[in-house]
């Protein structure tokens, strides 16, 4: 990729159901445009730099699947936002949504879509799994989709979402079939959350067939320590 060069970027709505919504986006993943060289120095190179700026297929099962879901009186996380598709719909529905992701870039398709959107600002933090001193606070609802790119990436975001979680919260990751849903539950085991994988029911609105799951995790109370 060349770098810096200015973004295209492309417009576009997205049916949700009877919701529509409305989408500034990269034109394609192989935009690039880092001039102050701060992706860089996060550890983002040119070829992973565009991946946060387009609609994938996980991201619009989660959407979908956040259509319904009762959001009443829930604090609600979107861990590795990107384009925030769900952040979007559930600011739509007035939920209480906060989104974060780790790339420096999203904050501002974020505003831009809310914008769109004609609703409120979304709250938002940059942070990294990792190096998490955020004070975002604990949630009832954590949310995500294809979040799992390297095996060291399990343990990071079991532990993040544990850090995270109240007592009693339920958390959702769409899977698209990376291979490592069976590695973050049983990495969610030890933070006292059961587990189901389901299929989408419907998927019609996907180009292609989804091999994924969606990953849904329960807890009610915190797991008691081991006794010695």
């Amino acid at each position: 990729m060349t770098p810096s060069l200015p973004l295209r970027v492309r417009y576009q709505t997205i049916e949700i159901g009877d919701t529509d919504i409305h989408l500034c986006t990269l034109r394609d993943n192989q935009q690039f445009s880092d001039p102050d060289h701060v992706a860089r120095d996060l550890g983002i190179c040119s070829a992973s730099w565009p991946l946060f700026g387009v609609v994938w297929p996980s991201s619009l099962v989660l959407a979908n699947h956040m259509l319904d879901y009762e959001i009443a009186g829930k604090r609600i996380l979107e861990v590795g936002c990107g384009m925030a598709l769900s952040s979007l719909l559930l600011n739509h529905r007035d939920a209480d949504i906060t989104a974060t992701d780790y790339h420096p870039t999203v904050a501002h398709f974020l505003i831009k879509n809310a914008e769109l959107n004609d609703n409120k600002a979304i709250a938002f933090e940059r942070l990294d799994w990792a190096d998490d001193t955020s004070a975002l606070g604990l949630f009832d609802v954590i949310i995500g989709s294809d979040l799992l790119y390297e095996d060291q990436h399990v343990a990071l975001l079991a532990a993040f979402i544990s850090r995270h979680a109240k007592p009693a919260c339920e958390v959702i990751v769409v899977d698209p079939g990376r291979g490592r849903k069976n590695k973050l539950t049983t990495q969610m085991a030890t933070f006292g959350f059961s587990s189901v994988h389901t299929k989408p029911v419907d998927t019609t609105y996907l180009e292609l067939p989804f091999k994924g799951h969606i990953l849904t995790f329960s807890r009610e109370t915190l797991p008691k320590p081991a006794l010695d």
